[in-house]
């Protein structure tokens, strides 16, 4: 039986994005599933948080994410545009947010499929790897049909059932935080949270512990 994990994720986080393909590599590669849970962005659910943080923050972070990506030569660009509207001087999140609650529905709506890690791996392949104008034209449909989805299908769930997709990205926030974290990228394995992207081969190395397999 293959072991289950779940993946708490942001299309807005940097570091979900430096973390999911290394993750879906490893689905694919050894005998476990992982289960694709999105959540909203902290400029969402705590829009003061930008505002509230240290000055270096925002700096290092930027450094940080860069250098990750060269380390493990993974194609990385600042997001055309962002998914979330923000001031870049003030660090104000905007009122009108017209990206991340159409992806994060359709990351929802994917994962009902059983195909949330493909699809958010795609998505994020646009978003942070250097795709201008990943909103427009038929770069999310290219990315759906990669992960073996219909664009126009998650679209249209993603309008009909809004409630519905809010009510479950919510669960999955909640569950995050009853296994013992707040943020992501958080993989949640056997009720153990391992939060980050540097944290993927030790969650490996538990779930080994546990018998895990190669395919």
């Amino acid at each position: 039986m293959s072991l289950a994990a779940d993946l708490f994720w942001s299309f807005r986080s940097p570091y979900s994005y430096l973390a999911i393909g290394r993750y879906r590599a490893l689905a694919a590669s050894h005998d476990t599933v992982i289960n694709l849970r999105p959540v909203y962005p902290l400029a969402i659910r705590q829009p003061d948080f930008f505002e509230r943080s240290h000055p270096n923050w925002l700096s290092y972070t930027m450094r940080d994410m860069i250098r990750v990506a060269q380390f493990h030569g993974i194609p990385f660009g600042p997001p055309r545009p962002d998914p979330i509207v923000q001031d870049v001087a003030t660090r104000a999140i905007a009122a009108d947010q017209p990206y991340i609650y159409r992806l994060t529905r359709l990351g929802q709506a994917a994962a009902r499929r059983g195909k949330g890690l493909a699809f958010a791996d795609e998505a994020a392949q646009l978003i942070w790897g250097g795709a201008q104008d990943w909103h427009s034209g038929d770069h999310l449909a290219g990315a759906a049909r990669r992960a073996g989805l219909d664009l126009a299908e998650l679209d249209a769930e993603a309008a009909a059932d809004a409630e519905a997709l809010d009510t479950e990205i919510a669960a999955n926030q909640v569950a995050l935080e009853i296994a013992g974290h707040w943020g992501v990228p958080t993989l949640v394995f056997d009720g153990e949270p391992f939060f980050g992207q540097d944290r993927i081969e030790m969650a490996r190395w538990r779930m080994e512990q546990k018998g895990l397999q190669a395919r």
